[in-house]
């Protein structure tokens, strides 16, 4: 659709061959030759740009401007003044006009800046539908469920976000971690600042504190240009602290000072930096275990730890799992093309009951795979990985057996094979589970003749 532009100029020949120039560049254009007659059509349209001469009778191109701003319409203006009025056209400026165009006019040079005013205006549309969207992905309620621990979860971060304090996630892996430190930011006055993460775990010693607080050309080998650290990408916004009960010792020193002094020395550079970072850290250790037994520090234990959120594991709140399986149901849909109505209840039955080490990663990554191999509408039992697949009451029962000794070594086979399928035929954890170890596992299943291939 064209975009709309109105020309308003008293000056009929000025006006005309506007209009002129603006319809055989593409734009859609209408004009009004005073300002009380274009305040009216710009109440009964919709206008992207307004060109508008200051000086003229009835209202003036200020006055039109003020007016349409009380109006909330969506128009932005481009000024048209005399050389001699040009602190007239600069007081429109400091009111919100975009531009002014000096008579006696060119009109390429008006072409020009209706185009470029037209594309800032789409950039800024742009940015927003993007903000829009990225605020709607991290929502705090995106994360799902519905059971208390959730609920109380969701209370937590509606007060924390309004906050700019230190914030400690703890939670198992794959809680979803990163997920609540982005709702926290997205939903805090930071959320026009970058959200900047960094997996603790991943960075070795030597790079940590070049990667956190950059770094000077040639302050060390293979340092070939200046490098930004992520505390100054992250200056006015958030900085994600993944994993940070896997940092050196070291570098919770240096993390330390930096939170401390809100300033940071690039390495090889003489003048330190000052920054404004909102920290939040995540950890999937007890990090008070950690200071006690001397491999934490305990001054940065209480500096990041101001607020403290604790992600509930999927065992804490079973009752959110259908409602999980419903929503990577719906995702994986939309990924694939696909049209999953849902799971059978006997499946969601498995998936409840199941134990999920791995925890909502590990949950998605199971209904990714249950979505690529399903065929109906709905997954089914048969869909299930054989670990998960019932056994059968036959199984469970001696066959034929002659004697107790018989019927007991039928049970103890079946029960060792049911453990296995359950634990992926993993020994270690097959043989926890049995209570028993695992040179014993593996006597047993050469006797009973269960193989890893079974």
């Amino acid at each position: 659709m064209a975009q709309r532009v109105l020309i308003v100029e008293d000056d009929d020949i000025t006006r005309e061959i506007l209009v002129s120039m603006l319809v055989s560049r593409g734009f859609a254009c209408d004009q009004a030759s005073n300002g009380q007659q274009a305040l009216e059509m710009l109440g009964a349209g919709e206008y992207d740009v307004v060109v508008t001469d200051i000086s003229m009778p009835l209202m003036t191109g200020i006055e039109l401007m003020e007016k349409s701003a009380e109006l909330n319409l969506r128009a932005s203006f481009i000024i048209i003044t005399a050389y001699a009025s040009l602190e007239t056209a600069l007081e429109a400026l400091r009111k919100g006009a975009y531009d002014y165009l000096l008579k006696p006019l060119n009109f390429e040079d008006v072409a020009i800046k209706v185009k470029k005013l037209l594309e800032h205006k789409e950039l800024v549309q742009e940015n927003q539908a993007l903000r829009q969207e990225i605020n709607a992905q991290y929502d705090f309620s995106n994360i799902i469920g519905k059971s208390p621990a959730i609920r109380k979860l969701f209370a937590t971060i509606r007060k924390v976000s309004d906050s700019d304090s230190h914030v400690l996630i703890t939670g198992n892996s794959g809680t979803g971690k990163e997920l609540v430190a982005k709702a926290i930011h997205y939903n805090s006055p930071r959320r026009k600042g970058r959200f900047v993460a960094i997996n603790c775990g991943a960075i070795t010693e030597t790079l940590m504190e070049s990667e956190l607080f950059g770094h000077k050309r040639g302050s060390f080998t293979g340092a070939v240009v200046d490098k930004d650290g992520l505390f100054k990408v992250a200056h006015n916004g958030t900085l994600f602290l993944d994993e940070i009960g896997d940092m050196s010792l070291t570098g919770q020193a240096k993390l330390l000072r930096a939170l401390e002094n809100r300033e940071i020395l690039p390495v090889g550079a003489t003048a330190v930096l000052p920054v404004n970072v909102r920290t939040i850290a995540a950890t999937n250790h007890n990090l008070w275990q950690e200071v006690q037994a001397g491999r934490f520090r305990e001054d940065l234990y209480f500096r990041l730890n101001v607020i403290e959120i604790h992600i509930p594991s999927l065992r804490e709140r079973p009752s959110d799992i259908p409602l999980l399986v419903d929503h990577f149901i719906q995702k994986y849909n939309r990924q694939m093309n696909r049209h999953v109505r849902g799971a059978d209840p006997g499946v969601l039955e498995m998936i409840v009951k199941r134990e999920w080490k791995g925890e909502v990663r590990e949950l998605e990554n199971f209904i990714e795979r249950l979505m690529i191999f399903t065929t109906g509408e709905v997954i089914a039992m048969e869909d299930l990985p054989g670990d998960m697949q019932p056994v059968e009451a036959s199984a469970r029962r001696p066959r034929e057996a002659d004697s107790l000794r018989s019927a007991m070594e039928q049970y103890e086979r079946e029960f060792i094979r049911e453990q296995l399928i359950r634990n992926h035929y993993h020994r270690g954890r097959t043989a926890a589970a049995l209570k028993i170890g695992e040179a014993t596992l593996y006597r047993k299943m050469n006797e009973y003749g269960l193989s890893d291939l079974e």
